[in-house]
């Protein structure tokens, strides 16, 4: 895969991104899978990838790094995102009483320095807020973020699961770019073309960035109606592009140009996402599919 800028500020990312949010399961979460799937990765061309503090209860920072350390790769060669703000309840986090967001001063820093250390890396290439802290000081949110960039420990500032507003409300206390914003993009929840999002992170000169982009596996396999119609359309598209239907539904988000954040541990779906990038999806076929999404709201 040929890299491409994340935004006008930004760096070059593959242009289909790992992303670790759905290692959920902390018995499937082993260095023999992960290792499976970082190499699988890097075959494909895809070296961006996608952690949190909170991924794979509290895991996959850690994991990746030992199997990163244990590789020849240099550093320069791999993108990686993290991400802090959520809080969620967990054994190893004891002072966690309910989920909620914190994006203070202590917890960035410590989110942070856990990173780096678990990840085996001094730098982090792109730092996301993961939701916005609505009882926050952004003030001193910003300031922190801003000492993070000009320390060199983190080299770009992102956010994720921001609404437009919120987008605009941090970005008014930085004096430094936001150069991504993680959205819900795909085929069974298209609420960010309605709602500003997607035109805000473009008139921001960024490409969005859609997590789910397999609706976490209800595209090939969800049965419910609206998963039942989309796959039906997709599998009679197919036909037209000789295409797996997962591979179609990708191709769709990227001809809107966005950039698929990849989340799963099958490998043939991870090939799939992978081929959507052979594919040029005609201009009715995408409307075809994105009025059938219209229709069902």
């Amino acid at each position: 895969m040929q890299k491409i800028y994340l935004s006008d500020s930004g760096p070059k990312v593959s242009p289909a991104i790992y992303s670790f949010h759905r290692w959920d399961n902390e018995l499937n979460n082993t260095e023999a899978t992960m290792e499976k799937i970082v190499s699988l990765c890097l075959e494909l061309g895809i070296n961006t990838f996608d952690h949190a503090d909170i991924y794979g209860d509290y895991q996959t920072e850690e994991l990746f790094g030992k199997i990163i350390s244990q590789k020849a790769f240099k550093r320069e060669d791999l993108v990686l995102f993290t991400k802090c703000g959520l809080r969620i309840p967990h054994p190893s986090q004891p002072n966690v009483r309910v989920k909620h967001y914190d994006t203070t001063k202590e917890h960035i820093l410590r989110s942070v320095e856990n990173s780096l250390r678990k990840l085996k890396t001094d730098y982090i290439d792109i730092f996301l807020l993961n939701y916005l802290d609505p009882i926050s000081n952004l003030e001193e949110t910003a300031i922190t973020l801003r000492q993070l960039k000009d320390s060199g420990k983190v080299k770009n500032i992102g956010v994720a699961n921001f609404s437009v507003f919120q987008h605009q409300l941090l970005a008014s206390y930085l004096n430094i770019p936001i150069v991504t914003n993680h959205i819900e993009l795909n085929l069974l929840n298209t609420s960010a073309l309605d709602n500003g999002q997607v035109d805000y992170i473009k008139q921001r000169y960024m490409r969005p960035l859609a997590s789910s982009p397999l609706a976490d596996g209800r595209i090939a396999d969800g049965m419910d109606e609206l998963a039942a119609k989309v796959r039906n359309k997709l599998q009679e598209i197919s036909q037209k592009y000789n295409s797996d239907i997962e591979s179609l539904a990708v191709a769709w988000l990227i001809k809107l140009g966005a950039l698929p954040l990849i989340g799963t541990k099958n490998e043939q779906r991870l090939r799939n996402a992978a081929n959507a990038f052979n594919l040029d999806l005609d201009n009715q076929d995408w409307y075809e599919l994105y009025n059938l999404c219209c229709l069902n709201r």
